[in-house]
């Protein structure tokens, strides 16, 4: 696929390039709580107006369902982004309408616009191939070119990510072509031994990755609200915590099969439980109680990993020669919760391995406790699309992007 470079000696100054960024930063009324993802493609949009480009910066935020939703403006990201690039950035108050046409045209070299969240248009997510079609020939007459730089939206067959490259001379960002490079680093050149951390919520959400890394990985090690299917499933009382119990059948076959192939298969020994959930906001004092992993009372809910099962994770992750991390440990938002998931973020740091955060909820973590992001190989900007990839499907948005 061609690059930023590419398009530079064909020429980009004075044209109008649409970058489909991902600026889908979590808020806290209109203050933006992490800013990681504006962060990382804000070096392609720089890039871009100094060869005097004319930027044309696209996104979406949340869910909303397919109208205007004041909760789901851009306009703090766009604020954001100008502080970060050091220029006033226009904003557009719609997508495709009157401020859209009227903001682009009127932008000079060199200069970055925002447009409003590309899901307050139901074309841009819409499943009818004509209806997305109708809303990416709209977004394509705003501009000359494409860059697609928003990884954490390119496993959705959006307009703005799988219809409009192909209407518009395209190219990949230089994060995109990072997390590329990142991920071909996980599936084609790993550097031994290969351990995996998987944590989150739901099991559901890592059962596709698990069957692949099975194939690949030589340790898995699991925490969070998922572990404890898989404790289930090896027979053992969980209580209330976060159980599926539909998928139980499954982890029992993932377990035998890393048993099979000696995938060393490492679930926590013991667990912070509790039979109340934290409070986030006030972050109040939760007093759980540690018990071992095979011992949750029935009344109370593992909330994360404990002490014996952090000092067993770190010594597993010790003599790694590659790790991919994604999902924490537990309720990693409250202090007396947050161990687990900093254990697991300091033994990537503490060993000599090529580290890779996989987005999402691990890169928040990483970002709210405190961590030196640069320490890590890489931090990504799409946990989805990390877990997509490694699952072997095709991406969308990549797709797109070849030529």
């Amino acid at each position: 696929m061609k690059t930023i470079d590419d398009l530079a000696t064909e020429g980009v100054a004075g044209k109008r390039v649409f970058v489909r960024a991902d600026l889908n930063v979590p808020l806290d009324g209109a203050t933006i709580t992490d800013d990681g993802r504006i962060r990382a493609v804000a070096p392609t949009i720089a890039k871009l107006a100094e060869l005097g480009a004319r930027v044309i910066v696209a996104s979406h935020l949340g869910r909303p369902k397919g109208a205007p939703d004041p909760a789901f403006s851009l306009a703090p990201a766009a604020e954001r982004l100008g502080e970060i690039l050091g220029q006033d950035v226009a904003f557009a108050t719609d997508t495709v309408g009157e401020s859209a046409k009227s903001v682009t045209a009127d932008l000079a070299d060199g200069r970055v616009a925002v447009l409003e969240n590309l899901r307050f248009n139901a074309g841009e997510t819409s499943k009818d191939d004509a209806e997305r079609g109708a809303f990416a020939d709209q977004l394509a007459a705003l501009a000359e070119l494409y860059v697609g730089d928003g990884f954490g939206a390119v496993h959705r067959k959006h307009a703005s990510v799988y219809d409009l490259p192909e209407r518009l001379p395209h190219a990949a960002g230089d994060l995109i072509a990072t997390e590329v490079g990142v991920l071909k680093k996980l599936t084609e050149d790993v550097q031994r031994p290969y351990v995996v951390a998987l944590g989150g919520a739901k099991v559901s959400d890592k059962l596709a990755v698990i069957d692949q890394l099975i194939e690949k990985a030589d340790r898995i090690l699991v925490g969070g609200g998922m572990a404890y299917t898989f404790l289930k499933a090896k027979g053992h009382e969980v209580g209330i915590s976060l159980l599926q119990e539909d998928q139980v059948p499954a982890c029992l076959e993932y377990l035998a099969r890393a048993e099979k192939r000696g995938v060393e298969f490492v679930l926590p020994v013991d667990v912070l439980v509790s039979a109340d959930f934290p409070d986030l906001k006030t972050k109040a004092p939760a007093n759980p109680e540690l018990v071992a992993a095979d011992a949750i009372p029935a009344d109370k809910e593992g909330l994360d990993i404990g002490p014996k099962t952090r000092e067993l994770y770190a010594a597993k992750l010790a003599d790694a020669g590659t790790v991919f991390w994604n999902g924490p440990m537990g309720v990693f938002e409250h202090p007396d919760y947050a161990n687990g998931t900093k254990a697991v973020a300091q033994g990537l740091l503490d060993s000599d391995a090529f580290t890779v955060v996989g987005g999402g909820d691990s890169a928040a973590a990483v970002r709210l406790l405190g961590f030196d992001e640069n320490a890590f190989g890489h931090i990504s900007t799409g946990g989805g699309a990390s877990l997509e990839y490694l699952e072997g499907k095709t991406l969308p948005g990549l797709a797109a992007l070849e030529d």
